[in-house]
């Protein structure tokens, strides 16, 4: 028999180290090729690796918690063949239904597996016999933590939908799911700052009375502490905020709600938005730059193409992805591309590809309840806009005080980038347009 050892590869994304998350074999059992054999996190995805050998498995040579570096062993496979791993299949690209991992380049693709993330506890959700809804369906309602004999179906066949789901979900609270500890004995925790220089041993639970829990700092948010160190210690940042009347913006997202030509998409003020930055940016191509350092000097790398980033709140923690050609998009074309985007990161499925390139992003903390803030800088761009709740609030319009839906926008520049100027005529065009849609028709 021969022992072959298979050492982490180059997922890709210049990938330096993951972390274990779990084994999905163990000593003695037998695998095939392409069988999934670990999961393991990068700093941007959860990434399901299949064997490049068939036989038994002999050692596992990296524990579950354990960050590996590139290149280094992490399991023995017996094979009584060659000694050459077997030829990798086709690698093709699976439909958005299709429930098969993360494709390991020059690996091939493996068969149906479970589902690679971590299963939250679920939560108490009604029992919905009778309702019409696919099995993926029934996971994302009790994700979202819907009833699903609440929701109306528009299925052909009087099925309930993935639109449907989230529709639904959107309409309660968005801190529906969000469960407020009561203050407990702890009255401070460590995070350390950097991860340990060799792997350490799992930690047991801490005792019910601990004052104090130190966590790894490790996949998403670590990557996530040195980008934002990064670009608050590199980009002089610049703040401004405006507040903005967006009534005729809400008229139009509840015209397109009633709209047939948009009925199978979810609109919402962040798509006005979107458009809102993209024309502004047109404006103003300075915001879509980005400071560039080379060994002649530094410069200015300004883009003539929006891939707009979305930032986003999921279980992994803060991620970015980007909408690619944003400003070739027509409205209807944005907003699919915003729901797809949305629906992919609640699911952590984000892949690496959708999270580089951003040129600008957008950060939605309206939905939160929080009115404004001064948000960091995604390095590698010149700016990011923040849109703030929209609220009824008292309004002088022609002299009058009326009730108005009114927002506050907020922004951070990169100051070596551009100038007061330009950062305040960006502002003002992106409130310009929340204030009267129609100048997007120009």
């Amino acid at each position: 028999m021969t022992e072959q050892t298979f050492v982490l590869p180059d997922v890709g994304e210049g990938l330096t180290e993951a972390e274990i998350v779990q084994w999905r074999v163990a000593p003695g059992d037998s695998v095939a090729v392409n069988d999934v054999i670990v999961e393991i996190e990068t700093a941007k995805s959860l990434v399901e690796l299949p064997s490049p050998y068939s036989g038994t498995v002999g050692e596992l040579l990296a524990s579950e918690g354990a960050t590996v570096e590139v290149g280094a062993p992490i399991i023995t496979i017996g094979s009584t063949g060659a000694g050459t791993p077997a030829p990798a299949a086709p690698v093709s690209v699976p439909e958005p239904s299709d429930p098969g991992g993360a494709v390991l380049v020059g690996y091939g693709t493996g068969g149906a597996v479970s589902s690679r993330r971590r299963k939250p506890a679920e939560r108490p959700v009604k029992a919905s016999v009778g309702v019409v809804a696919k099995p993926p369906i029934r996971k994302l309602a009790r994700d979202l933590g819907v009833d699903l004999s609440a929701v109306t179906p528009s299925g052909p066949a009087g099925e309930v939908t993935r639109d449907d789901v989230v529709k639904h979900a959107e309409q309660a609270s968005v801190f529906r799911n969000i469960e407020t500890p009561a203050w407990g004995a702890v009255r401070e925790e460590t995070i350390p700052v950097s991860a340990p220089a060799a792997p350490a041993p799992v930690a047991s639970a801490p005792a019910s009375d601990a004052r104090e829990e130190s966590i790894p700092v490790r996949g998403v948010r670590k990557a996530t502490a040195n980008a934002m160190t990064s670009s608050a210690y590199s980009a002089p940042h610049v703040s401004v905020w405006v507040d903005v009347d967006a009534s005729r913006t809400m008229e139009l997202v509840k015209r397109l709600k009633a709209s047939p030509d948009f009925a199978d998409v979810k609109i919402s003020p962040l798509l006005i938005m979107a458009r809102a930055v993209i024309w502004a940016l047109r404006r103003t191509p300075m915001i879509n730059a980005a400071w560039v350092d080379t060994e002649d000097g530094a410069q200015i790398s300004v883009r003539h193409y929006v891939n707009l980033g979305i930032a986003a709140a999921t279980p992994r923690g803060l991620l970015v992805p980007n909408i690619k050609d944003a400003q070739s998009m027509n409205t209807r074309e944005l907003a699919k591309a915003l729901e797809h985007l949305t629906l992919t990161a609640r699911e952590g499925k984000t892949s690496p590809a959708d999270q580089t390139g951003g040129t600008f992003t957008i950060t939605n903390i309206g939905v939160f309840g929080v009115d404004a803030g001064t948000p960091i800088i995604n390095p590698g761009e010149a700016g990011i806009i923040a849109l703030g709740a929209i609220r009824q609030k008292p309004w002088v319009v022609d002299g009058e005080v009326r009730p108005r839906w009114v927002t506050t926008v907020s922004g951070s520049f990169d100051h070596r980038v551009v100038d007061g100027d330009g950062i305040s005529r960006f502002i003002a065009d992106v409130a310009s347009v929340l204030e009267e849609p129609a100048l997007l028709l120009d």
